[in-house]
């Protein structure tokens, strides 16, 4: 039996999978990343403005397994967003086997004090963007 990787141009294993999570910096979406990683997953690692906790796991990642994680930065309330990072994590990695719609934009706030633009918000990235 063949057990021969093969690797694509970039020098990438072919076979291995990349997954997509959006608000992937912190919280949850941190650990659903730290779970795929673990299980072989190279990782399209999203966020919004948690530019310094994107860094900090992708330096944490890539010290267990180097050039398997890469950001993209993205406003999931805006359609262009959407469509120009699911095209550079194509263009990055070649494929995206898997999706995780994991970002929420996060208010600790009453619902009877919740804002009609922070519904909004919330609207945007957790029913239109996963559309």
């Amino acid at each position: 039996m063949n057990t021969k990787l093969s690797h694509s141009e970039d020098g990438r294993n072919a076979a291995t999978k990349v997954a997509l999570v959006t608000g992937a910096a912190k919280r949850v979406g941190a650990d659903i990343v730290r779970v795929l990683h673990a299980a072989g997953f190279d990782i399209a690692l999203h966020y919004r403005g948690s530019v310094a906790e994107a860094g900090a796991l992708k330096n944490e990642l890539e010290k267990i397994r180097g050039d398997s994680v890469a950001l993209f930065q993205c406003d999931l309330n805006r359609l262009s967003d959407i469509e120009y990072v699911v095209r550079d994590v194509l263009a990055h990695f070649g494929r995206l086997d898997a999706l995780v719609n994991n970002a929420s934009s996060f208010y600790p706030t009453p619902l009877g004090e919740i804002s009609v633009e922070q519904i909004q918000d919330l609207f945007a990235s957790n029913a239109f963007a996963p559309l």
